[in-house]
């Protein structure tokens, strides 16, 4: 499979992915009976909780679909997201979501470059990343007990530098997919989902750090 031919599609989902998330989000963050309905009752951990189990599914089971069940399936998930994104609508500025979205993007793009054109073997790094993940994975449940805000800060860095990593890492893991899965359309979709939870957790750690929460 020609590796050219498949990024604009794998980037084409990503956006569409991106789009739907934000979309959705803004939208019930103006829908006052939505926000209530979705943070005011225990709907919010149902949302959060179908969101973990929906990815770890659609993570495992994803090359198994055809490519039209994949699809239904990643903006199926966009739309979930978008459930619990709009909470950032409410908490943050809109100048400061959008210089976050904006470093998010740049780094994203420099990110991208680097697994793209790189000849070292990033695989090596997926069981350093791994394991970075299911650390401040810890590190944030047992600060939601704790509740210290510089170690919510510091766990928001060591974020950004797993995630930044992980789109250098999937980047070059799509290259190598390009290879095996002949169905174009099918990969499109695996890159876009895997670059999709790369973005969101690089853009939401970010706006940690340069999020100005509203009054």
């Amino acid at each position: 499979m020609e590796m050219k031919g498949i990024f604009p599609k794998v980037f084409l989902w990503l956006f569409v992915g991106l789009f739907v998330t934000f979309a959705t989000g803004l939208y019930v963050s103006t829908n006052e009976n939505m926000l209530y309905n979705i943070f005011s009752t225990n709907a919010y951990w149902f949302i959060f909780v179908a969101e973990i189990l929906v990815v770890i599914f659609l993570s495992a089971r994803i090359q198994k679909m055809s490519s039209t069940t994949a699809i239904f399936a990643y903006l199926g998930y966009s739309v979930l997201s978008g459930l619990t994104f709009a909470s950032i609508f409410v908490l943050f500025t809109v100048p400061s979501i959008m210089l976050t979205f904006g470093v998010a993007s740049l780094l994203f793009l420099i990110f991208g470059l680097i697994g793209y054109f790189t000849h070292v073997d990033l695989s090596k790094w997926g069981m350093i990343l791994l394991l970075g993940l299911v650390g401040i994975i810890i590190m944030s449940l047992v600060n939601i007990f704790l509740n210290v805000e510089m170690v919510d800060f510091i766990i928001s860095i060591v974020a950004v530098v797993i995630f930044v990593g992980y789109i250098a890492y999937d980047i070059q893991k799509i290259k190598h997919l390009s290879g095996i899965i002949t169905d174009e359309n099918k990969l499109a979709i695996i890159g876009a989902l895997e670059l999709y939870l790369d973005f969101i957790n690089l853009f939401i750690h970010l706006l940690q750090i340069l999020g100005n929460r509203r009054d």
